[in-house]
């Protein structure tokens, strides 16, 4: 999204209130421990693995514009099969894998000023991770979704321009999702497999919609709030404070200014690393 700026007091309120919610949301999840979505109506679906790139491991692809076509799957098979996707009740909140691996996400984004900065890094530690991308800032900076591919980095799709989309009627939320996916999928050749609600505001019409458009929804369990600008250091001590096997952490790319987010992940990356930590991405 190109401008989500706000007044000031504004922000500071939503920072404050970002930042309850976070805590809550920490001590859900401790109570809960679920690690993926709640299952359909068809039971339990298999958890995607961690791994390598997008391209050359999913199982998924159709050709340019079908995904349009592709109908609801509420009662799709417990496992993935070529061309269904399940229709979630909830997203994604971490993705288990292989010993202490972890996955890093950054949301809005291409933006020209943060985004290369944020490749340079993931780049100079060898690891990948997910961005979840606007299409009005995607068809703008399709060269930068060209890199994010070439680095083996996962695409996703973050609706076209940042809207609620509880807030939205179906048809609109499908134009959202789906403009954004068809200019992935015409820029890198297959569409995004994955995708994330703006806010994190999901609904039966957003998961639905997701499902036919054959992505799978994901959240995170550690927020930054790093759109709030709190200070590297606070950024970093998040991302530490957070750190658990399969944990998902959210970063954004774009939307303002970044420079705090481009800094902490330089710092926090290879402290992460240095623990023992594996930094992937999932499969489908």
């Amino acid at each position: 999204m190109e401008n989500d700026q706000m007044p000031q007091n504004r922000r500071s309120v939503l920072c404050i209130a970002a930042g309850v919610a976070a805590a809550t949301a920490v001590a859900l999840l401790a109570d809960e421990r679920f690690d993926s979505p709640a299952a359909g109506p068809a039971g339990p679906s298999a958890a995607p693995a961690l791994g390598g790139p997008q391209a050359g491991t999913v199982s998924t692809v159709r050709k340019s514009s079908a995904y349009r076509l592709q109908p609801m799957t509420a009662f799709a098979p417990a496992r993935l099969a070529r061309g269904t996707t399940p229709v979630r009740q909830q997203a994604f909140v971490r993705m288990p894998g292989l010993g202490r691996s972890m996955v890093l996400t950054f949301d809005d984004g291409p933006d020209p000023r943060w985004t290369p900065q944020i490749l340079k890094t993931l780049r100079l530690h060898g690891v990948r991770a997910m961005f979840f991308v606007c299409g009005e800032m995607a068809v703008q900076n399709r060269d930068l979704l060209r890199e994010m591919a070439d680095d083996g980095h996962v695409v996703g799709n973050h609706s076209w321009s940042h809207p609620l989309l509880p807030e939205l009627a179906p048809a609109r939320v499908r134009d959202e999702l789906g403009r954004t996916s068809e200019v992935i999928e015409r820029t890198l050749g297959t569409p995004p497999l994955w995708y994330r609600a703006p806010y994190g505001a999901w609904d039966r019409h957003s998961f639905a919609i997701g499902a036919e458009l054959g992505m799978e929804p994901v959240a995170w369990t550690i927020d930054t709030l790093d759109w709030c600008e709190p200070g590297t250091g606070i950024i970093v001590g998040r991302v530490m404070d957070g750190a658990e096997p399969g944990a998902i952490v959210l970063s954004h790319d774009a939307g303002g200014d970044r420079s705090q987010s481009v800094a902490a992940l330089s710092r926090y990356l290879p402290k992460l690393l240095q623990a023992g930590y594996r930094i992937k991405v999932p499969t489908r």
